[in-house]
C-alpha cells in the first residue's frame, strides 16, 4: 500500500531532482510539484505505486510568471486520498504527452492544446477537441487575458477531419442528432457490411464554458447554483462536489446534520437517475415495457424532490457551508414512505428484467471490453464496475456522512451491456437503504448552514470526488482572488466513459450502437445552434435562427 508518506519518500528518492515540493494539508489531499522533463516518468511511477488517473488541469499563469500550469490528478482508492502532480511550462515550451501510457489523458491533454495553447510531444490524436472547428487558431478562451464573452467571426468552409477510415469499410455518422440520442454527439462509425471496424468521436458542440463563466463573473457562493446546471440530473452531485472542494480548500468544516442531508439527497438522486436510466435503456433495445414501468415507478420520487427542495430537479438545495432545507420529522416520514414503495415495485421490476431472455439478447456479449482496458483507459461508475472493477468513491473517497453507512458496491464481471443493467438495479436497492440508515441516525439538532465568517485565502488546492447515478465527479478548485476561484476544473463520468466507446463499439453489430452508447448514460450537453455539413464538398455552415425559422416553413 502506498500511503501518502510511502508515495512521498519514493517519488523522492527515485526522482530527487524533479521532486521541488509537497504539501499534505489533509489527510486526503498531497499536491507534489514537479519539473516539467520528468513528468511522464512520475506519472508512470505513480500508476505502478496503485494510484489511479482522475482528469488533469490546466491553469494561465502567464500574467504571474509567465507560465501555463498543468496538474495531473490520482485516485489511490484502498488508501482513500488523492495525489496531484503540478508542474508548469513556459507558453512556447511544450510538455511531453502522457497519453501514450495513460489513455484517458488524452482529452485532457488536447482540452489544454484548445482552451490555454498548450503543447504536447508524442500525443496521438492532438485534433480538436473542445473549440468549434472554425474557431480562430491564436484565441485560446480560458486564459486570463480572453473575456468570457468573445464570439469570432463564423468562418466558412472549415470542417473537421475525420480518422483515417481503414480499407475495405464505410463511413456510417450517427448522430449529432439522432432519433435514440438525447443530446448531440458525432460518431463516425467505420462498418464492413453491419460490422463496426472503428470509430471516430465529434462532440463538444456546444461547450457551455461554466469554468471560465466562475473563475471572471460569478462568487464562490453563487458557483453551486450553477455547478447544478452542468448535468439535468446530477445537480445535487455536482453542487456537493463543488462545495466540498470549496470546504476543503479553505479547510472549513459543516455540521454532522447538513452532511447527512447532502447523503439523503445524492442518494434519492441516485434512484430516479437509475430508474430513468432503466427506462431509456429499455427504449433503446425497443422493449417499451420496460421504459414505462421505470418511468412510472419513478414519479413519485419526483414528487418527494418538489416536497423537500421546492423543484422536481435544479434543486438549490447544497450550498457551500452545508444545506439550505432542513429535513422534518414529517419529511422524514414522506420520503420512508416513498423509497418503501418504490423498494418493492424494484423488486417486480429486478425478477422480470433478469428472467426475460430478450433482454438478456439484446444486452449480453453486447459492448464487451476487458477488466484490464477498462482499468487502463480509467473508466468509472458503473461501466467499470460491470467490468469487475471494485471502485466506489462512497466507499473509497468517503464524503459526507458515508463514513457512517454501510453498504456493498455491486461488482460483476460480465464486461457487457448487461453487466451495466445488473448493477445499476442493485445500486438502487443500496441506495434505498443508505437513504434509511441516513434518515435513521442523522443527529436532530444542529445547525445546517455554517457560513464563512472570513474571505477565503487565495492560491489553495482542494479536490473532491462524488459517486455520481453515471460514476465519479471530480471537482478542483484553486481558490483566487475577488471571492471567486483563481481556477474550477470539473471532470463529469461521462468525459472519462465516452473515451471507452470506441472500444466497446468494437466488432459489434450497428443495430447494437445505441444501447452500447446509451449503456454508459452519457450525458452531452445541450445545443443552442445548428450546422449544415455539405456532403458533397465537406463545407460547414452555422444556420441562424431566422435562416433555419425560414426553412421550416418553406418546407410546409
Amino acid at each position: 500500500m502506498a500511503t501518502i508518506q510511502a508515495l512521498t519518500d519514493q517519488l523522492k528518492k527515485k526522482f530527487a531532482n524533479a521532486v521541488t515540493g509537497v504539501e499534505n494539508p489533509e489527510a486526503t489531499q498531497l499536491f507534489i510539484d514537479i519539473k516539467k522533463d520528468k513528468v511522464r516518468e512520475i506519472c508512470n511511477e505513480v500508476i505502478a505505486q496503485g494510484g489511479r488517473y482522475l482528469v488533469s488541469v490546466g491553469t494561465d499563469y502567464l500574467a504571474k510568471d509567465g507560465t501555463l500550469g498543468l496538474i495531473h490528478t490520482f485516485a489511490f482508492d484502498k488508501e482513500h486520498y488523492f495525489a496531484s502532480l503540478r508542474t508548469a511550462t513556459k507558453e512556447m515550451e511544450p510538455i511531453e504527452s502522457i497519453t501514450p501510457d495513460i489513455p484517458n489523458a488524452g482529452w485532457s491533454e488536447r482540452e489544454y492544446m484548445d482552451l490555454l495553447g498548450m503543447k504536447f510531444t508524442n500525443h496521438p490524436k492532438p485534433k480538436k477537441l473542445v473549440t468549434a472547428d472554425d474557431w480562430p487558431a491564436d484565441i485560446y478562451p480560458l486564459r486570463k487575458e480572453v473575456p468570457f464573452n468573445i464570439k469570432p467571426l463564423a468562418a466558412e468552409n472549415v470542417a473537421y477531419q475525420l480518422d483515417e477510415c481503414p480499407d475495405g469499410c464505410s463511413i456510417v455518422p450517427f448522430g449529432p442528432y439522432h432519433p435514440t440520442q438525447h443530446e448531440p454527439a458525432h460518431f463516425a462509425l467505420f462498418v464492413d457490411g453491419e460490422t463496426i471496424k472503428g470509430s471516430d468521436y465529434r462532440g463538444f458542440m456546444i461547450h457551455r464554458g461554466v469554468e471560465k463563466l466562475a473563475q471572471t463573473q460569478i462568487s464562490y457562493n453563487e458557483i453551486p447554483f450553477l455547478a447544478e446546471r452542468i448535468c439535468g440530473i446530477c445537480g445535487s452531485v455536482h453542487a456537493a462536489s463543488f462545495s466540498q472542494a470549496v470546504e476543503i480548500a479553505a479547510g472549513h468544516k459543516i455540521s454532522r446534520r447538513a452532511e447527512y442531508i447532502r447523503t439523503i439527497m445524492l442518494e434519492i438522486e441516485r434512484v430516479h437517475s437509475h430508474l430513468l436510466w432503466l427506462g431509456v435503456a429499455g427504449h433503446l433495445i425497443g422493449f417499451d415495457t420496460v421504459f414505462m414501468q421505470a418511468w412510472r415507478v419513478r414519479e413519485p420520487i419526483m414528487w418527494l424532490c418538489e416536497r423537500l427542495t421546492g423543484s422536481r430537479k435544479t434543486y438549490g438545495m447544497i450550498v457551500i457551508g452545508g444545506v439550505r432545507r432542513d429535513i422534518t420529522p414529517e419529511l422524514k416520514q414522506d420520503i420512508l414512505n416513498v423509497i418503501g414503495t418504490i423498494e418493492k415495485e424494484m423488486v417486480t421490476i429486478k425478477n422480470a428484467i433478469i428472467g426475460d431472455t430478450a433482454i438478456h439478447r439484446r444486452t449480453k456479449d453486447v459492448g464487451y471490453i476487458t477488466k484490464e482496458d477498462t482499468i487502463k483507459w480509467s473508466l468509472v461508475g458503473p461501466v467499470a464496475r460491470a467490468r469487475g472493477v471494485d471502485i466506489d468513491a462512497r466507499r473509497d473517497q468517503p464524503y459526507a456522512a458515508y463514513d457512517e453507512m454501510k453498504f456493498d458496491v455491486p461488482v460483476v464481471d460480465n464486461c457487457d451491456v448487461w453487466g451495466t443493467v445488473l448493477v445499476r438495479v442493485l445500486e438502487t436497492f443500496e441506495a434505498i437503504s443508505i437513504i434509511r440508515q441516513a434518515l435513521d441516525k442523522m443527529p436532530n439538532d444542529g445547525p445546517i448552514l455554517m457560513p464563512f465568517d472570513d474571505a477565503l485565502p487565495a492560491g489553495r488546492h482542494g479536490i473532491t470526488a462524488v459517486e455520481a447515478p453515471r460514476g465519479e465527479v471530480t471537482h478542483y478548485v484553486i481558490t483566487g482572488e475577488e471571492n471567486r476561484p483563481e481556477r474550477w476544473r470539473v471532470r463529469a463520468p461521462t468525459y472519462p466513459n465516452l473515451q471507452g466507446v470506441p472500444m466497446m463499439l468494437l466488432n459489434n453489430q450497428l443495430a447494437d450502437v445505441p444501447i452500447i452508447i446509451g449503456s454508459i448514460d452519457p450525458c452531452f450537453s445541450c445545443t443552442e445552434r445548428m450546422e449544415v455539413v455539405d456532403l458533397r464538398n465537406g463545407g460547414m455552415k452555422v444556420m441562424s435562427q431566422s435562416e433555419l425559422e425560414a426553412l421550416s416553413r418553406n418546407k410546409g
